[in-house]
Order: C-alpha cells, then sequence, then structure tokens
C-alpha cells in the first residue's frame, strides 16, 4: 500500500500517523523522486486529511525543496482548573506563583529555600557566587529574610597558605549591607578572618553558631611576593595594612569594641568557641538541636492554593 492510498483509507485519527511515515519514506529516495512524490502526495490528499495536529507541526517539504521533516515548533499545555470551577488564567509574570516541580539540584534546592551556603575559602569565583545569590533573593522579595551558613577559612586555606584576597570578604559584607532584607547568620564549623567578619555581619539577634562551631580572628594575611621589586612589595604592604584597617573597622561595627583593642586582639590568631563569641559580640546565641531558625518553608501546593489554583490533572 502506497503512502496516497494510506491517506485515503485511513480515518482521521491515522493521518497524522501515515503522513509522518511518508515524509520518512521520502528521505531514503533519490531527490529527483522525492519531488515526485511530494506533488503526487499533495494532489491526491485534501487539506483536512494532511493537515497536522496542533501537538506536532510537521512538513515534508518546504519552499526550498528540502523535504525535510520539521521538528514539533508548539505543546499543548495541560489546562488547570480554578478552585471555583472553570478554566483558570495562568499568568506568566515573574515570580507570581512557585514551579510546581521541586528544583533540579542540591544548591539550587537551598536557594530557592533562601539559603546562601559559603562552605569554601574566599576566592574570587566563591565570592562571585555568594555575592550574586544575595542580590537575586532580595530582587525575588525584599521582605522575606535570607539565611546564610558559614564555613570558611577566609582568604587562606586550612593550611595557612592565602589563596584570595582581602577585598572577596569586605564584597559580600558591603552586599550584605547593602540588602534590605534581615539577614541570619549561622556559623558552621569554622569561620576565620574574613568569614568570621561576615559571620559577625548578620543582623543584630539573627546571628548564630552552632554548639561545636568555631571562630577565630587574625589579621590579613601577605600574598606571596614573588620575584618583585622593592617597590611593588612597598606598594603591597601598604594595601595590606589599609585592608587591615578596614577589617578593624568594620569588626568595631558589629562587635562593638574599639579599634585599638581588636588591634591587640589580632596580633596572634584568637579562636573562641560559641559561648566566647557570644562574650565578644561575635554571634548573638547558640543554635540547639530543637531550636529553628528558619521559617517552614511552604510546599508548592500550598503556593497554588494561594494563587487560587488547584492540583493539575494526572498526565
Amino acid at each position: 500500500m502506497n503512502s496516497s492510498h494510506c491517506l485515503h483509507t485511513a480515518g482521521p485519527s491515522s493521518t497524522a500517523a501515515c503522513y509522518h511515515i511518508s515524509a520518512a519514506r521520502a528521505l531514503s529516495r533519490p531527490v529527483h523522486l522525492r519531488k515526485q512524490h511530494t506533488l503526487q502526495q499533495s494532489s491526491c490528499s485534501s487539506p483536512a486529511q494532511t493537515r497536522p495536529s496542533r501537538c506536532c507541526i510537521a512538513s515534508a517539504s518546504s519552499r526550498d525543496h528540502s523535504e525535510l521533516w520539521t521538528p514539533p515548533t508548539t505543546l499543548e499545555m495541560p489546562e488547570v482548573q480554578a478552585a471555583g470551577g472553570g478554566a483558570a488564567t495562568v499568568s506568566t509574570g515573574y515570580d507570581e506563583h512557585r514551579a510546581r516541580t521541586p528544583p533540579p539540584d542540591l544548591p539550587s534546592l537551598l536557594l530557592d529555600s533562601r539559603i546562601v551556603y559559603l562552605g569554601m575559602p574566599l576566592v574570587p569565583a566563591v565570592s562571585e557566587l555568594i555575592v550574586a545569590e544575595l542580590l537575586y533573593l532580595q530582587y525575588q522579595d525584599r521582605t522575606k529574610p535570607l539565611y546564610m551558613y558559614i564555613n570558611s577559612t577566609g582568604t587562606s586555606r586550612a593550611d595557612g597558605e592565602t589563596v584570595g584576597f582581602e577585598t572577596e570578604g569586605t564584597a559580600i559584607y558591603d552586599t550584605m549591607c547593602y540588602l534590605k532584607n534581615e539577614i541570619n547568620t549561622v556559623g558552621v564549623g569554622v569561620a576565620i578572618g574574613q568569614s568570621c567578619m561576615i559571620l559577625s555581619a548578620g543582623s543584630k539577634g539573627k546571628r548564630f553558631m552552632l554548639p561545636h562551631a568555631t571562630a577565630m580572628l587574625q589579621q590579613p594575611r601577605v600574598p606571596p611576593t614573588g620575584q618583585r621589586q622593592a617597590v611593588e612589595i612597598q606598594i603591597k604592604w601598604r594595601e595590606v595594612l589599609a585592608q587591615k584597617q578596614a577589617l578593624l573597622d568594620i569588626m568595631s561595627k558589629t562587635t562593638g569594641h574599639s579599634v585599638e583593642k581588636l588591634d591587640a586582639d589580632m596580633q596572634r590568631p584568637l579562636y573562641m568557641q560559641p559561648k566566647d563569641a557570644i562574650e565578644y559580640g561575635i554571634v548573638d546565641g547558640i543554635v540547639q538541636a530543637e531550636q529553628a531558625i528558619i521559617d517552614k518553608v511552604k510546599k508548592p501546593e500550598q503556593y497554588d492554593k494561594e494563587a487560587g489554583l488547584v492540583a493539575r490533572p494526572a498526565q
């Protein structure tokens, strides 16, 4: 049975399937026969029989006579029923109501719950990501609080090698001050140097540490100078001193201590357990096992209900 006979004898439900089979068979024929076959098919079938379905628009020939099948260009979306009955209008406005499916990965899930996790040393890529997440969450909603969990060794690794600039920490701090949202900071593991400054920069009364976390104050570290001229080392040293002064000024504002006391305490690394950090003014409390500092996250179905929508029909 050829393709034209199939189009005449088959019912409307199988017209699209036969049409696709005809297009696939045409690809295996020589070019001079493809055009002839296409013209024959167009003359034998009526427009009503060869009209493609809404969900799948296919064409066996085009104006340039490529005779290639084109992929679907439209998709039929399932209807959404309103709570009062009838069809509901689904708006595509930005963030009008949440997605009906969970985020694809763990970082996206944390961000979806307004959680920012700082778990690496402050290198440029990390600070860029943290700043971007903070700005995004404020753009999404200026009234809801943010939750920042900190487990970072600052601008150096655990072995003491400097891997980042001091400006990475001040960039995050300035962004936190710029935001209008309430920021909850939680120390997890360690918060050293610039990370300790970020921990203390949370909203007053919303700075916490876990029971076995550690905070540590230390001076900015000088990165390796390498083979540089003496004047370049001198310029870099002046920049390090300026960064140290900026750190002292920020910590004085967040802890309430004088710059002189902070400078004296930073002459050597100063480790603090949660109780010591509370007394020093780094944090305001210790998070216990039964204490919740994050609001209960709503389920997607709850957002749909508040938006006047019910569950989508099963596919």
